[in-house]
């Protein structure tokens, strides 16, 4: 039974993604932008990729619960404790996903250079068929998705929005958050999820 009975899937094939649209009107969202991006503990960071270190092109802050810890592109992420803003954003999260979550990543796009990488949420720690719940504050983005058999599928990302990835869909797409020449301004994505702290 698909995650979301009463959303259209918007994937093709292969997993489950459903786009709520103003998940939060923009007042509400405003509030959590402002909150967020003043109060999170913004930091760079380098991953190894393709066989070196590469600087990130964006910000990220990792928040959970103490045993959640995150560790991909040969960097372990040991997550700071939860902020009310954040666990108030978790509650509804668990709620509408009908599933817990003990952590979440946040990342910052402070323009249209900054960027995120084709990959999948594969990581053993996150399960077999992971359920990601992405929501998005500030300046609508671009979020491309692309299948293991060349299809593609483009959504933007506007403020307030909420995307949830279910089912299979981390073993068949890739995503990425590519750059832009267009002026944009600030961007917060919260990914929350579930991490096996076994």
């Amino acid at each position: 039974m698909p995650l979301l009975a009463d959303q259209i899937n918007l994937a093709p094939v292969d997993g489950e993604l459903y786009l709520l649209r103003g998940f939060y009107p923009s007042d509400l969202a405003d509030r959590y932008f402002n909150l967020l991006h003043q109060s999170l503990h913004w930091q760079s960071e380098q991953l190894y990729i393709y066989g070196r270190w590469l600087n990130v092109p964006r910000l990220i802050a990792w928040y959970g619960d103490e045993r959640a810890v995150y560790r991909y592109s040969r960097v372990d992420h040991t997550p700071l404790p939860w902020t009310a803003e954040l666990l108030a954003l978790k509650t509804a999260m668990e709620a509408i996903c009908r599933q817990p979550f003990n952590s979440v990543l946040a990342n910052l796009y402070r323009d249209g250079q900054d960027s995120m990488g084709c990959h999948a949420d594969d990581e053993k720690e996150l399960g077999p068929n992971p359920v990601i719940a992405s929501l998005s504050f500030g300046e609508s983005r671009l979020l491309r998705f692309r299948h293991e058999q060349g299809d593609r599928l483009d959504m933007e990302l506007a403020h307030g929005d909420l995307l949830i990835m279910a089912g299979a869909l981390q073993h068949h797409w890739r995503h990425e958050v590519p750059k832009t020449r267009k002026n944009k301004q600030a961007r917060i994505n919260l990914t929350f999820r579930l991490i096996d702290c076994g």
